[in-house]
């Protein structure tokens, strides 16, 4: 032994090796910004090998999806209730007003997407097929990967620059967004 537990001993060492590493990266990313953050530092502070870290968790940015989804867990569920009960022609627009909200109340999402932004961490979020598919499920618009990284970029958008206050972002959402995303 060489002075410090091995944690990947025992039970299910894919599973932990899994957890740790995203647990890891998000807090990195947090604390340095998603672009400043290597595969490198993520296994460093992880305790593995670059190996390790890719044969668990792929690439860089299956890893940056990976904690994005992780980390929208309970926001998404919290979307969902506050729009179960909405009429199909209203949904995406309280879709996206809520996911907004949501997002700016929970304290590590909203400093992640505002504080440690660019146009690669933009690009990579806006395209990841997981995310339009979240985006799909949530305003329950047919399935449209164009129309789903539309609307994450619109929530992007509302979150980096938001308006002076909701009732505003509410007429935007609805003049632009509403019409374009209304079933026909």
């Amino acid at each position: 032994m060489t002075g410090h537990d091995d944690w990947l001993t025992g039970g299910d060492r894919r599973a932990a090796a899994v957890d740790r590493i995203e647990r890891v990266a998000l807090a990195l990313f947090l604390e340095h910004g998603i672009d400043s953050v290597t595969a490198e530092d993520i296994a460093a502070a992880a305790g593995c090998s670059r190996a390790t870290l890719y044969r668990h968790v792929g690439g860089r940015s299956q890893l940056v999806r990976a904690v994005v989804l992780r980390a929208a867990g309970g926001v998404v569920a919290r979307i969902d209730k506050a729009v179960d009960k909405v009429p199909a022609q209203r949904r995406p627009v309280e879709a996206i007003l809520a996911a907004v909200a949501a997002l700016r109340a929970d304290p590590v999402l909203h400093q992640w997407l505002t504080r440690h932004r660019s146009p690669g961490t933009d690009g990579l979020l806006a395209s990841a097929p997981e995310l339009g598919h979240l985006a799909t499920t949530l305003t329950r618009i047919a399935p449209d990967d164009a129309a789903a990284g539309w609307i994450v970029r619109v929530v992007l958008s509302l979150l980096t620059w938001p308006l002076p206050d909701a009732a505003a972002e509410r007429a935007l959402v609805e003049r632009f967004v509403g019409p374009a995303l209304r079933p026909r």
